[in-house]
């Protein structure tokens, strides 16, 4: 017996959705988020993964957190995201 991938599961439930019960569905939709929640896995090479992982105690972080607030700065500084800057007249709230 082959079992089906949750993808497949779920495109078939979204094909006969009136038929499948909703235990199945909800069983389903939970093994599709726990798949979401864990696919945050990007290996990287040991001294980076030491560094990342230093960087991210130091900061109170946690790794993907860290590859993710990288990843963005990178793409900010290389101009393929907008930038975001404060207004030097802007109201900081006490925070400068």
């Amino acid at each position: 017996m082959v079992k089906d991938d949750t993808a497949t599961l779920l495109e078939d439930a979204a094909d006969r959705i009136a038929a499948i019960s909703r235990a199945d569905l909800q069983i389903m939709l939970r093994r599709a988020a726990l798949r979401l929640r864990n696919a945050g896995g990007v290996s990287m090479e040991d001294d980076v993964e030491d560094a990342l992982r230093d960087l991210a105690g130091e900061l109170g972080k946690t790794r993907n957190d860290m590859i993710r607030f990288i990843v963005r700065e990178w793409m900010e500084k290389n101009t393929y995201l907008p930038v975001h800057e404060l207004d030097e007249d802007g109201d900081v709230d006490g925070i400068a």
